[in-house]
This record gives structure tokens, C-alpha cells and sequence, in this order.
């Protein structure tokens, strides 16, 4: 299986780590530091020592209760960022779902668009939108994820029920129109979308079941890393009742990927680029 991109075509008949760049000041696990464009760059450096295939550079927290960041802003984080990272041999993904950011990234020679709103976002001013950016390119890989609401609100009121249906219904219909647009089958890639208006439960069912999602013919991406349904079932800290905080998720931010990638996931995004890539090492070895 072959995922296409604007400069590579990556084999993903092992799976592929891709390492988070957040070029933010306020991202839930590590915002603010790689927010300048040297810092940035000098931790897409240590990922790919670390073993990352693929580098995911975002510009805006999405994580839950974000305010969005204005157009200007995250193209003057990102960009300068993006220019020097061309240059590291790698597929470069970006996450946002502006559609201005995804042309001007592509212009530049970005090879993936990873989007939470699954290209439906439109800014009210501009009559430009996610599918027509990624339809009009040649070649770029695509990631459509699944998210309930939107980021301010998705946790307030999360869905209800059992998810998998409605994710597994959203996923296959975004990929089918983009593919009517003339975007092929092999750019695109989706994603459950862990944490964006699930519940906890919610979370670990998509997990469980995830092998069901592959019965729409796409690579399935998993992003568990470092999220808060992992610190709700982890162990607390020694003497502590509270669950475990974003740096102690390592372990279950591990384990979930392991378990993501057993159940047939060809692509994880992650933090902790390093421990994953060795965990798979030993997921390899026993196959």
C-alpha cells in the first residue's frame, strides 16, 4: 500500500511514525517549546535522529476549549519553519485546516494536509475551501479526521452512543467526494479522530473496533499520543489520586500505539518518536 504525496511515495507496508512539530506557544503537551523557527527546526532534526518517517509541522492548537489563531499568525509560524525543513529529505505534513495555510504551504512544496475538519472548514470571507485546495494539486497526500463539534466546544458536548457507525459513515463519504473531485484513492489517508468529541469510552472503543474502519479501503492514521483518555485509565503518580498528567503518558501514549498499529493502523502520530519507533522494533520482531 502506497500513500502519495507531493514529493514521495510512501510505503506503508510497515508502519510509519510521524513525529508532532507544534510550532505553538499553547499545545497541550508542548506548547511554546518549538514555537520560534529555530527551536523548531532543531526538534524536527532530533525526530528524524529519532526514527521519524514522516514530520507533522502545525501552527495551531487545536486541542480542547483552543481559541483559533488568526490567518496571519500561523502563517508567519509555520512558513519560515516549513522553508529550511524542505531541505531535511522527508515528507513534510501540516496540519490546518485553513484553507489559505494549505495553499500557501503546497505553493511551497509541502507534501501532506492534515486536517481535523476534514477540508469542511471555510472561512465566512473567503469563498475558498479545503477540498478545492487539495483537489486542484497534482499529487499532495491528504488526512481526513473525524471531529464532532469543533475544538472550543467538542468536549463540553461530546457524542453520544456507540461512535464507530457515524465515524466509520463520515470518514468513508469525506474520501468518496474528494475523490469525485479527481483527487486519487492513494492520497488519502483517515483518521478517527482520538479525542475530538469522544468520551473516554468512546475513545477506546474506536480502538478496540479501529479494524472495522479499514473496511473502507483508506490507511487508517492513529493519534493517540499523550491524550487525556490515556491519563484517565493510566495509574496516578505514587501518592497521588490524580490521574496521570500530559509527561507521564509516555508508557500508555506506547502501549495505544502498539495497539493501534496491531489492529492495522499504517501511520501513528506521536510525541515520543523515539520509544514508539523501538516499540515497533520489538512488534516487528515477534512477526
Amino acid at each position: 500500500m502506497i500513500w502519495q504525496t507531493t514529493r514521495y511515495a510512501i510505503d506503508l507496508t510497515r508502519p510509519r511514525v510521524m513525529g508532532i512539530v507544534n510550532i505553538t506557544p499553547d499545545s497541550f503537551s508542548d506548547g511554546g517549546q518549538h514555537a520560534g523557527t529555530r527551536a523548531a527546526l532543531a526538534h524536527c532534526e532530533q525526530l528524524l535522529k529519532d526514527g521519524a518517517d514522516i514530520l507533522d509541522l502545525g501552527g495551531e492548537s487545536t486541542r480542547p476549549g483552543a481559541v483559533q489563531v488568526p490567518l496571519a499568525e500561523e502563517l508567519a509560524r509555520v512558513l519560515p519553519v516549513l522553508r529550511e525543513a524542505l531541505k531535511l529529505g522527508v515528507p513534510l505534513s501540516i496540519d490546518t485546516y485553513k484553507p489559505r495555510v494549505m495553499q500557501a504551504v503546497l505553493d511551497l512544496g509541502a507534501d501532506i494536509v492534515n486536517d481535523i475538519w476534514a477540508l469542511r472548514w471555510q472561512d465566512a470571507a473567503d469563498s475558498l475551501d479545503g477540498r478545492q485546495v487539495v483537489a486542484r494539486h497534482p499529487s499532495c497526500g491528504v488526512c481526513l479526521m473525524h471531529m464532532h463539534g469543533e475544538p472550543r466546544t467538542m468536549q463540553v458536548r461530546p457524542m453520544e452512543g456507540d461512535v464507530l457507525p457515524a465515524v466509520q459513515a463520515f470518514l468513508r463519504q469525506s474520501a468518496q467526494e474528494l475523490q469525485a473531485l479527481g483527487v486519487a484513492h492513494e492520497r488519502i489517508v483517515l483518521d478517527p479522530g482520538i479525542g475530538f468529541g469522544k468520551t473516554v469510552a468512546q475513545n477506546f472503543s474506536l480502538l478496540a473496533r479501529q479494524g472495522e474502519l479499514l473496511a473502507a479501503g483508506y490507511p487508517v492514521l492513529a493519534g493517540w499520543s499523550r491524550k487525556s483518555s490515556l491519563g484517565a485509565v493510566a495509574s496516578p503518580p505514587p501518592g497521588s489520586t490524580v490521574p496521570a498528567g500530559v509527561h507521564e503518558r509516555m508508557a500508555p501514549s506506547i502501549a495505544a500505539a502498539l495497539l493501534a498499529v496491531e489492529r492495522g493502523a499504517a501511520i501513528v502520530r506521536v510525541h515520543d518518536v523515539r520509544e514508539t519507533v523501538q516499540a515497533l522494533k520489538v512488534l516487528e520482531a515477534i512477526k
